[in-house]
């Protein structure tokens, strides 16, 4: 029998819970970031770690779950648009980021 046999279904069913509660959504946001890209089973494995590595630095530094990114998490800022460059905009772009585009040569196929 492996060693995790006992403490592994124990975690799975700890993440399940802490995905379902309201109160504290931060595993349940870190679940849903995960499924959308690794599917369910993975998941819940991966936030049934957390939760077990987040237990670890818990007793081993006697320190409260505070996680680092929980801010973060709770209070998403809005991401800016992605920029789709063409020839047109391209020096813009450019020039907007702070690049000195002066040495570059504009072709112009008109």
């Amino acid at each position: 029998m492996k060693a995790g046999a006992y403490l592994k279904p124990l975690m799975v069913q700890c993440a399940l819970a802490a995905i379902a509660c309201k109160k504290n959504p931060y595993f349940a946001i870190k679940y849903r970031r995960i499924k959308s890209r690794r599917g369910h089973k993975k998941a819940i494995i991966a936030i049934a770690r957390m939760m077990m590595v987040s237990i670890y630095h818990m007793v081993k530094d006697k320190q409260p779950f505070s996680p680092c990114d929980y801010e973060e998490l709770l209070n998403p800022q809005e991401h800016p648009q992605r920029v789709v460059l063409n020839d047109a905009n391209v020096f813009d772009y450019l020039n907007a980021q702070g690049y000195d585009t002066s040495s570059l040569v504009k072709c112009n196929d008109d």
